[in-house]
């Protein structure tokens, strides 16, 4: 029998009800939320990706500040405008598009961003609160990853979980939230050896390489009844992709996500509801 197909546009659709009302519960306590949006250069994703993400907040009632930068922007002039925004209080989260440019440090960047702020959770401040599970704001992909968890009522407590990603965006964050539920988790890379018998002693893979070309997880690298989550955006052959020979997969999984339609639109949804809790903790002026 095949596993079941973990839906993101579903669950993703339960998280923006839950925070269209409180928003609104804001906004009837005199609190607008507002999301100001950095876009640095012409990069037709990355343009894309604002978009889309400006249009979600609109459809639930937060409002937001469009800031485009041309290619050629300095550091200092990109310091300045996120100086400025901190400062702004009728804007609770603040998001630079990533990747910047060369001339563009994205640590100097986002780690200038007011922790308050900081709705993507790559401040060094708010990673640090998340190391020691104090964060509020935390990185959109994992969050969204856990809320997937918590639909489908997949225990984590015990199990062996396999994360083929180390990035600041998603694997780093993911093995705090991974650890807070008591699961035992295995980090993977580029230089790690004998991938596949690593995968197959997994109860659960996270999979986040980005790149077909060089790397698919398929059915043959699981166990029977895993569970695999994609978190992976590629083009292959014009079609968007993830790391996973979905349709093979998903005969041997107990869950599956897909892509698209899995993680992806998790992510947006984490990204409203910290524009919301950024907004709600402007109250009180502390994370």
């Amino acid at each position: 029998m095949p596993g079941t197909k973990i839906d993101g546009l579903l669950v993703s659709s339960e998280v923006r009800e839950l925070v269209k009302k409180a928003a609104s519960e804001l906004k009837a306590q005199g609190i607008s939320p507002c999301l100001a949006t950095v876009l640095v250069g012409d990069n037709p994703a990355s343009a894309t990706y604002v978009k889309n993400k400006q249009k979600a907040c609109s459809e639930i009632g937060i409002a937001t500040k469009d800031h485009k930068l041309s290619s050629d922007v300095t550091q200092a002039e990109l310091n300045s405008l996120i100086d400025t925004l901190n400062r702004d209080s009728e804007v609770h989260g603040i998001l630079v598009q990533l990747p910047l440019p060369p001339q563009c440090d994205e640590f100097e960047t986002t780690s200038r961003i007011s922790p308050l702020k900081d709705v993507d959770g790559l401040t060094p401040h708010n990673a640090g609160l998340l190391s020691m599970k104090k964060a509020l704001l935390k990185a959109c992909t994992p969050s969204g990853i856990m809320e997937l968890f918590d639909h489908y009522n997949i225990e984590l407590a015990g199990k062996n979980i396999v994360v083929i990603n180390r990035s600041n965006l998603v694997g780093k964050p993911l093995l705090h939230l991974l650890l807070e539920k008591n699961a035992t988790v295995t980090m993977c890379h580029s230089k790690t050896k004998d991938l596949e018998r690593i995968c197959k002693n997994a109860d659960i893979i996270i999979t986040g390489v980005g790149d077909r070309a060089k790397f698919t997880l398929t059915p043959q690298m699981i166990r029977e009844s895993a569970i695999v989550i994609d978190v992976a955006t590629s083009r292959l052959n014009g079609k968007l992709v993830g790391d996973c020979d979905f349709d093979g997969i998903i005969q041997k999984a107990s869950f599956a996500s897909p892509v698209p339609g899995g993680v992806g639109p998790m992510t947006i949804a984490m990204l409203l509801k910290n524009t919301v809790t950024a907004a709600s903790m402007s109250k009180i002026g502390r994370i």
